[in-house]
């Protein structure tokens, strides 16, 4: 049974000025984008919440484990809400649902389904492995007190990745076939998804390759942890490129 220890990971380290200067953080090009990238990450961690909560009752035995994660998430919003509020930026929550309906109403059908593989591979490997990849490039750019919080955060997300990485790695023989099905038509999204909020990124001074290496690297290593060879994961990759 997957458990909530963290997996020793080492945060990275990234010298001072090693990627530029910083953004202006007081300029209004930079509240204006950061009002939707703000409004993502706490949407996202919404969405979470909901989402490890309805997995829940997927999986009752671990209902209790399940939500231990998602109040986590919860608390992740509240903190990416104060890095908003911090800069005098008002969150684009409208933007953020649109942002996210792609993946929502996929993750929504796989749990009326009852498909806890694709919800799983969605929750607890895609988005984490997005999330976690963003952040750490965030947190070279970010302000002072933004960073702190980002540094926290990412703490907490290794422990939903190692989660969902477990529980697949255990049924592995039963679910590859949904899992490989599920990664063709929900891992396009996650590129689609940063396509819409490359430009906004840029003005953060994230770039917008980085981000995808960063997530198909930490993606990848997901696949492997889970017990996939790597001819399969070559395949699974290639869904983000077609």
């Amino acid at each position: 049974m997957p458990t909530l220890e963290a997996p020793d990971v080492a945060m990275i380290d990234y010298p001072d000025g090693s990627f530029g200067a910083l953004p202006d953080f007081a300029a209004d090009s930079y509240k204006d984008a950061y009002s939707r990238i703000n409004a993502i990450v706490i949407e996202g961690e919404k969405e979470a919440y909901d989402n490890y909560m309805a997995i829940g009752t997927l999986i009752p035995e671990e209902a209790e484990q399940l939500e231990k994660l998602g109040k986590m998430e919860l608390k992740h919003m509240k903190g990416f809400t104060a890095c908003g509020k911090n800069l005098g930026v008002k969150a684009d929550m409208p933007f953020a649902k649109k942002f996210f309906a792609p993946l929502h109403n996929n993750f929504q059908k796989a749990l009326t389904n009852g498909n806890l593989t694709t919800c799983l591979l969605i929750q607890a490997i895609l988005i984490e492995a997005f999330a976690i990849s963003a952040y750490h490039v965030y947190i070279r750019v970010a302000d002072p007190f933004a960073k702190k919080i980002t540094e926290g955060v990412v703490k907490d997300e290794y422990l939903h990745l190692n989660y969902g990485q477990q529980w697949l790695k255990a049924n592995l023989a039963k679910c590859k076939e949904e899992l490989m099905k599920a990664n063709k038509i929900n891992l396009p999204l996650i590129r689609s998804m940063l396509d819409q909020v490359a430009e906004d990124a840029s003005v953060l001074h994230m770039d917008k390759e980085e981000l995808m290496e960063e997530f198909m690297i930490a993606y990848q290593d997901s696949l492997t942890e889970i017990g996939l060879e790597n001819r399969e994961i070559a395949r699974m990759a290639l869904a983000a490129v077609v």
